[in-house]
């Protein structure tokens, strides 16, 4: 039995990895910051800590003790200015890291993410696939984190380990499914080049698999890891599973590359100039991740984590869509 300390314990990923930890018998500390939504934990057996990964001087005392950290608080979003994107990604993973260290953990499991690679266009890229430069905040400042933290890692005696995920779905994923589906049954997608670019998905439950293999693997040490779903799929698809499930007719609207990009570009620009907060339409990290093939190959997790998905496509696209209409009843009732 180990102390685990989660960060972003509250979250989508966060909270199903402490489900998990929990159910092998593990003890899990979960770092939470005072305005964040317990929805996902509520009454799950996690001793609650506050703290922020920006404010290194509350990290210190709740890493007392720790075995393993699994890093998970972060800025995911396609949109917002880098300096923000920065200080939670870039120095908020130094914070925590170097507290960390201070403390004596064994081992540092970082959730990074497979968008460190950019969205060039490739498919069965593996974990040595060039780390391109992109616009896109979030890309960038993963990158820079995880290269920093690899470089920490040589001056301590801290085991480091770095997942990086492909496009993760699930239940409680309210970022990027529960926004998509909605958009499905209102008849509101669009494919770019029709769908044809191959993708990279990650259920949920596959995706902490490769997390619990990280934090226990003697061969996990020193090195990043591409965890997906390893199949080779269309956004068409993947799109076409989920509609099916939830019964409503398959999208056939297209809008090539070009266009899609130009469009999104355009938007940017505006809500730039009029300082708008919210993310706009259309923005060119989206389009850039369906509009060209953005692919991975697992065979590294496989051979040094032993990694394999459990969870096959159908199964979970069954459980997210179960999910997503119970979620959408209790919202109607709600409204009432």
């Amino acid at each position: 039995m180990k102390l685990f300390l989660i960060t972003g314990v509250n979250g989508f990923i966060g909270s199903h990895t402490a489900k998990r930890l929990l159910q092998e018998g593990h003890l899990v500390r979960g770092l939470v910051r005072t305005t964040s939504n317990p929805e996902f934990i509520r009454g799950l057996d996690i001793e609650l800590v506050t703290g922020d990964i920006v404010d290194p001087g509350s990290l210190e005392k709740n890493l007392r003790g720790v075995d393993v950290v699994v890093h998970i608080a972060g800025l995911a979003s396609d949109w917002g200015p880098y300096k923000k994107f920065c200080d939670v990604n870039v120095c908020g993973t130094r914070n925590v890291a170097i507290a960390a260290a201070r403390n004596r953990v064994k081992r540092f499991v970082h959730i990074s993410s497979a968008a460190v690679h950019g969205f060039g266009g490739f498919r069965n890229a593996d974990e040595a696939f060039p780390m391109t430069d992109t616009p896109f905040p979030y890309c960038e400042t993963k990158k820079i984190a995880e290269q920093w933290l690899f470089d920490f890692a040589r001056t301590t005696d801290m085991e480091v380990t770095a997942i990086r995920p492909g496009n993760v779905f699930g239940p409680n994923d309210h970022t990027f499914i529960e926004k998509y589906l909605d958009a499905l049954i209102d008849r509101k997608i669009a494919y770019i080049d029709g769908g044809r670019h191959w993708t990279c998905p990650v259920y949920i439950e596959n995706l902490v698999d490769g997390i619990m293999r990280a934090c226990f693997e003697t061969a996990a040490t020193g090195e990043a890891f591409l965890i997906t779903d390893g199949l080779n799929i269309t956004w068409k698809e993947f799109t076409e599973h989920f509609a099916d499930q939830l019964k409503v007719k398959r999208r056939q609207v297209s809008v090539q590359y070009p266009l899609a990009y130009g469009l999104a570009f355009s938007f940017e620009v505006l809500y730039k100039l009029f300082r708008v907060s919210t993310p706009p339409l259309l923005t060119r990290y989206r389009i850039s991740n369906g509009g060209r093939d953005y692919h991975f190959s697992i065979e590294k997790a496989r051979r040094l984590l032993h990694y394999e998905p459990s969870v096959k496509l159908d199964e979970a696209v069954q459980k997210t869509v179960d999910w997503y209409q119970e979620r959408k009843k209790i919202q109607c009732n709600e409204n009432l």
